[in-house]
């Protein structure tokens, strides 16, 4: 085993350990952590960061968000091996990756054809043929495949855009980075009533604040 390999077995040591101490206690998210080599999914310039606890940028000016965040994201979504997921904004891939080890199935959403032709690859590599990733608006959702069980975006959103609502499931949850887009934001969590109960009001839990790039509608022109 050279040096740089080495070094790379402590790094990810150390942010697993600091991911417990943070408040992973999901077993199987901590599993899915430890088996998706997050420098797979990081630019080759950040290459020495894959496994800091720190939001990184990728291309067409989007960033793949830091483990903590993503843990607590994925965590708060109760994930089991029976769900159907939709994740909107890709990105690299990295935390549909995540949720890939968990989920039945993962859909994710991506703008940007680069991003999702990229994540794609990669996803493809890792053997993750549970996880799909479809280029289009993520604010409208897929009702093709709705409804979902989860729902999850990775970009801020003002309030939850109606389609989103209206595909998921009875008693799913959902996670948003919700607020104004230009400063940070509370991350939340949703859980539809369940069926017979639609009348009421959706669960709120806060989930602490966050800073993620906002959601854009539409599918990228050129990128």
């Amino acid at each position: 085993m050279t040096e740089a390999e080495k070094n790379e077995l402590v790094e990810r040591a150390e942010l697993l350990l600091a991911l417990r101490r943070r408040g992973l206690l999901d077993n199987r998210v901590m599993r899915a952590f430890e088996e998706v080599p997050r420098d797979r999914f990081v630019d080759p310039a950040f290459r020495d960061l894959a496994w800091a606890d720190q939001t990184l940028p990728i291309e067409c000016g989007q960033t793949i968000s830091q483990p903590s965040v993503i843990a607590s994201m994925t965590q708060a979504l109760e994930l089991d091996s029976t769900h159907s997921v939709l994740e909107v904004g890709t990105g690299t891939g990295y935390q549909a990756a995540i949720m890939g080890h968990i989920a039945r199935r993962v859909v994710t959403l991506e703008r940007y054809r680069t991003l999702a032709h990229s994540a794609a690859v990669r996803l493809r590599q890792l053997g993750l043929a549970n996880v799909e990733v479809i280029v289009a608006d993520g604010t409208q959702g897929l009702f093709a495949r709705a409804p979902f069980d989860r729902i999850v975006l990775t970009a801020a959103v003002s309030e939850v855009p109606a389609p989103l609502i209206e595909q998921l499931a009875p008693e799913g949850i959902l996670i948003a980075p919700l607020g104004p887009p230009d400063d940070t934001q509370t991350l939340v969590r949703l859980r539809k009533p369940g069926e017979g109960r639609e009348g009421q009001a959706m669960e709120r839990r806060d989930l602490g604040r966050v800073r993620f790039v906002p959601i854009m509608a539409g599918i990228a022109a050129s990128l």
